[in-house]
């Protein structure tokens, strides 16, 4: 969460883009709100071809590899500064959900960089990379391996652990510890599991935003629980308050496990552009 101002300045800055409107491709150029992407995975390097593969191979028959697994090498190789025309020749695929989503184009070397810094030595199920950036067309045939999937022109990415986020959230006055993490684990993972999330439409851009920058929702999902409610619905829906911005309004649904009582909470999150952002906060609505 700390991330935050980082995203906000380099979604600030214009983004060189040859496929958002088919202008000069010299020219800095603002991609539509339907290409922008804010999607949470796991970033892989993956080989375009043979004879990258082949060379990899020759310069990590030079490396140090005794005792290393092939994760541990691919960093220790791709990480070299000697090395870093090959981390400028593999592919960089962002995988949702296990399936091959994104091809990530990087900028510049700070993108480079963060992209590396993905290649994580020891990989946990429960890493995670976020990208935020501008859906492109999908990649020829020859690009990656045969990989077909949009490529992404990539604003701004950050990596990080399921565990670090989650205890990287403030937990209310007077609520057990391990029951305000158990709640936080379990709305994040409905959020994230939520059918067909790549990121790319207003509602799961929405989703996303909130499930990495808006504490709120888990204080309120444990603060729920411990009244014995469970959540029974997360739902989305365009909001009318909105004229010249794109705002999406987001509902928790909870239901009492023994009366059926239903409570709704709502907040408003403004997905216009590259970084969302709070419109209104989490609060109570009621079905008109």
């Amino acid at each position: 969460m700390e991330q935050e101002s980082a995203v906000t300045q380099s979604l600030a800055q214009p983004v060189r883009c040859t496929h958002c409107d088919g202008g000069d491709p010299a020219a800095p150029a603002i991609p539509s709100a339907a290409s922008l992407i804010y999607a949470v995975g796991k970033i892989e390097a993956r080989f375009p071809s043979l004879s990258v593969e082949k060379e990899f191979a020759q310069v990590a028959g030079r490396s140090d590899t005794a005792g290393k697994t092939d994760q541990q090498l691919l960093h220790t190789v791709l990480a070299h500064p000697d090395n870093r025309y090959l981390a400028r020749q593999v592919c960089w695929v962002l995988t949702v959900q296990g399936l091959e989503t994104y091809l990530l184009r990087p900028h510049d070397l700070a993108d480079l960089d963060r992209l590396l810094g993905a290649i994580r030595p020891q990989p946990n199920p429960l890493d995670l990379d976020i990208v935020l950036g501008a859906r492109g067309p999908i990649a020829p045939p020859d690009y990656c391996n045969g990989l077909m999937v949009p490529i992404v022109s990539v604003a701004q990415i950050y990596s990080f652990d399921q565990d670090t986020l989650l205890k990287a959230i403030p937990r209310p006055d007077g609520l057990d510890a391990k029951k305000f993490r158990a709640a936080s684990e379990e709305i994040f993972a409905r959020i994230l599991q939520m059918t067909d999330n790549a990121g790319s439409t207003a509602e799961h851009r929405a989703l996303n935003y909130l499930a990495m920058r808006y504490p709120a929702i888990y204080a309120r999902a444990a603060e729920s629980f411990a009244r014995d409610f469970s959540l029974t619905a997360v739902e989305t829906r365009p909001s009318n308050i909105g004229v010249l911005r794109e705002i999406v309004e987001v509902y928790f649904v909870f239901t009492n496990r023994n009366t059926d009582f239903v409570e709704k909470y709502m907040v408003r999150v403004d997905v216009t552009e590259g970084f969302p952002f709070l419109v209104t906060k989490l609060a109570p609505c009621y079905d008109r």
